[in-house]
């Protein structure tokens, strides 16, 4: 199993708790960076939103891709999987950015493709919010462009969202044949596009058995279009205390998420335009993500007991979320690393 992170780009994780100990700046950026690498990590996450949906919308937030260019520049070995959402992207200009990225940082580039929930962000920014289901038939062609840029050649593509004629992108990416392509969602429409386009497919937080019935259900439709497998991402908040009693402490404050708070509106959006498997408490958008449904919460050995508990149902990757960000990472690579490794 590969360890990541996801990118502090809101400045924290937490919406209940205003300062986290952590902000948005450069050169705290370009500080975890440096050290994730040194201590083991090996991806991180980029999230992309133009709006703050932890802290509040008039909070700061980093530009994702902007981001991710000086990451590139400052590090050598971790992989970089950047968000990004087919409706604020042309995908031909798109293809040619990234294809740049790609060679800056030696092949590191992941893309990890979402296809938007927030209508507000959506409206503020003068972009157009297609109903559910469109989205995903907007993100299928804007994949089918991306790949057609990344082939070589000429390439043309008249649909109902793009047209594009004779698009040359050169150089293309480093990695044979594609950057890979994370995606995630619950919904039909969702499931059905990434068992068909993608490389990778990316859950929210939930317990191994619920993982193991999402990871059976993606093997099956893999298995029928006669595709090879899937990786599988998951989400997760970690909480690594030298007891039960005081991991417990930690999760009851990182919790108390209560009405007025900055991202309890969000939680309602984010909901509304959502197509999801199961109830999401407000506990669970805490820390977002259903992070805190693996688990992963309690000593260094019950924390790699349950992280071995996800490898065996298949996950591949974890992402891990906690606060201070830097802070806990040191305490996680110590502490509960070298049980895994």
């Amino acid at each position: 199993m590969r360890i990541g992170y996801w990118f502090p780009v809101f400045g924290g994780w937490l919406r209940n708790v205003a300062d986290e100990g952590m902000d948005t700046s450069w050169a705290e950026a370009r500080r975890l960076a440096r050290r994730s690498e040194e201590l083991g990590f090996d991806l991180t996450l980029i999230a992309e939103l133009f709006l703050n949906d932890i802290k509040g919308v008039a909070a700061p937030s980093q530009d994702a891709w902007t981001l991710a260019s000086a990451v590139a520049a400052v590090t050598e070995r971790i992989e970089l999987m950047i968000a990004v959402r087919p409706s604020f992207h042309n995908p031909a200009i798109f293809a040619k950015q990234a294809a740049c990225l790609d060679q800056i940082s030696g092949g590191r580039l992941a893309l990890n493709v979402v296809s938007s929930w927030w209508a507000d962000e959506a409206r503020r920014f003068g972009v157009r919010f297609d109903a559910h289901d469109d989205r995903y038939a907007r993100t299928a062609e804007w994949l089918a462009v991306l790949d057609g840029a990344w082939g070589g050649g000429c390439f043309s593509f008249a649909g109902e969202h793009y047209q594009v004629e004779e698009l040359i992108v050169s150089p293309r990416p480093l990695r044979s044949p594609r950057p890979t392509l994370y995606a995630g969602g619950e919904s039909e429409a969702a499931k059905a596009l990434i068992a068909r386009t993608c490389d990778a497919y990316v859950m929210h937080g939930d317990p191994p058995a619920r993982v193991a019935a999402k990871i059976a259900d993606m093997r099956r439709r893999r298995a029928a279009l006669g595709l090879a497998a899937l990786q599988y991402g998951l989400a997760a908040y970690v909480i690594v205390r030298d007891s039960e009693a005081a991991a417990q402490a930690e999760l009851r404050r990182v919790t108390d998420v209560s009405p007025g708070s900055p991202g309890y509106q969000n939680y309602h959006e984010w909901i509304a335009h959502s197509q999801l498997e199961q109830q999401v408490s407000l506990a669970d958008y805490s820390v977002s993500n259903r992070g805190l449904r693996p688990g992963l919460c309690g000593t260094p050995a019950q924390v790699a007991e349950r992280i071995r508990g996800l490898a065996a149902v298949g996950v591949d990757l974890l992402l891990l979320q906690c606060s201070p960000q830097l802070e806990e990472m040191e305490r996680f690579a110590a502490q509960v690393l070298p049980l895994l490794r």
